[in-house]
């Protein structure tokens, strides 16, 4: 009679097992749905109020961390002077004395480049009107070798033409460029303008003086020759152009009204 009771006892025991097993799973389960709705409840939207208030706070920690992090960048430059200015520090972040070094730098500034424009004006008027003006003296010298070594007259006497040399005054300095031609120029009381001009002519059998005297009437815009003559030592004088003006040294003589070679 004894092995019914042991499986009773044993069917007794399973049956406390499982009963204690479903008791710990309903625990668990009430503890989950008790824990639940509370993380449920935690992401619900925030409320108006919650919202503004943490929109302004944001805004103060931004503004907040914009104005130290201007505050450290103005810090972190250097000073601005009128010798270190590039520029780069925008108008809005100078104090008042950089404010005034900027604008002390930019009018310096500007002043050199009038002053630069103004001097390389006057160079251009320099150069046009000494050099490539066709009214210029280096104009009418040019022209007037031209003449002489076109003349074969002073060709005959001075030697070939492409031998032949003109220069100014002499100087120590021997670059015959670098001397300087006698020249005046001056207005009369009737508004002419008048150009006289000397220089000295040289080829490969002598030597010579070439004078001439320009003058542009008013109201002209060229000039036309007084005179234009060649003196080479031991020969007559060689007229390029004459206009009826006796010319400096001219050795004619006059005798009752007439002159006489």
């Amino acid at each position: 009679m004894r092995p019914p009771q042991v499986c009773s006892l044993a069917s007794q025991a399973s049956t406390a097992a499982a009963r204690s097993t479903a008791a710990a799973a309903s625990r668990t389960s009430c503890r989950m749905t008790a824990s639940f709705p509370a993380r449920v409840a935690s992401k619900a939207p925030l409320t108006p109020a919650l919202a503004r208030a943490y929109a302004t706070q944001h805004q103060n920690q931004s503004s907040s961390s914009s104005s130290s992090s201007s505050s450290s960048t103005t810090s972190r430059r250097r000073s601005v002077t009128p010798f270190n200015d590039d520029g780069h520090v925008p108008w809005t972040e100078l104090s008042g004395g950089e404010k005034t070094a900027r604008a002390a730098q930019q009018t310096f500034n500007l002043g050199m480049v009038i002053v630069g424009v103004v001097l390389t004006g006057g160079v251009c008027y320099f150069l046009f009107t000494e050099v490539f003006s066709p009214n210029s003296k280096v104009s009418n010298f040019n022209r007037a070798v031209d003449r002489i070594k076109a003349d074969h007259r002073i060709t005959d006497i001075l030697g070939d033409s492409r031998q032949i040399i003109a220069h100014g005054e002499e100087t120590a300095n021997k670059w015959r460029r670098a001397r300087p031609i006698a020249s005046t120029e001056r207005t009369d009381t009737q508004g002419n303008d008048h150009l006289v001009m000397n220089f000295h002519i040289e080829g490969p059998r002598a030597q010579g003086t070439a004078n001439l005297h320009l003058i542009r009437r008013r109201g002209q815009s060229e000039f036309s020759y007084q005179y234009f003559y060649v003196d080479v030592p031991g020969h007559e004088r060689i007229y390029l152009e004459k206009s009826g003006v006796d010319a400096p040294g001219d050795k004619r003589g006059t005798l009752f009204g007439i002159k006489w070679s």
